[in-house]
């Protein structure tokens, strides 16, 4: 599916109700909508740059992962990124899980970003 995104020229691609979006629609909706994108990267990944307004919810610590999602409402959307893009899917994935209806993903994560 990817492969015949690029072909053709489609730039977002549904998986389920996870979306993911190329840099420049991740970049419009959370301007235009002013939200806050969930960086899902350690700490010491966030420090060495992030975008403009992120939090930072590392997703390798398990507890706190949970514990931060748990106190949103599942019924908005929520966006996520990573370094490169496959962090951010298995973050998608356990929201979808923990209930949330919409996540959206930057594709090629934050490397794509800068």
């Amino acid at each position: 599916m990817s492969f015949l995104s690029t072909l053709f020229g489609k730039k977002e691609v549904t998986t389920g109700n996870i979306t993911i979006l190329n840099k420049n629609e991740y970049a419009t909706q959370i301007i235009t909508n002013n939200i806050k994108p969930i960086d899902v990267r350690t700490a010491l990944e966030y420090g060495g740059g992030h975008i403009k307004n992120a939090i930072n919810v590392d997703f390798f610590n398990t507890g706190n992962f949970e514990k931060y999602f748990e106190k949103l409402n599942k019924e908005k959307a929520v966006y996520v990124y990573c370094r490169s893009g496959a962090r951010s899917q298995k973050a998608a994935r356990k929201l979808l899980k923990m209930g949330f209806e919409q996540v959206y993903d930057l594709r090629g994560g934050y490397s794509a970003w800068k």
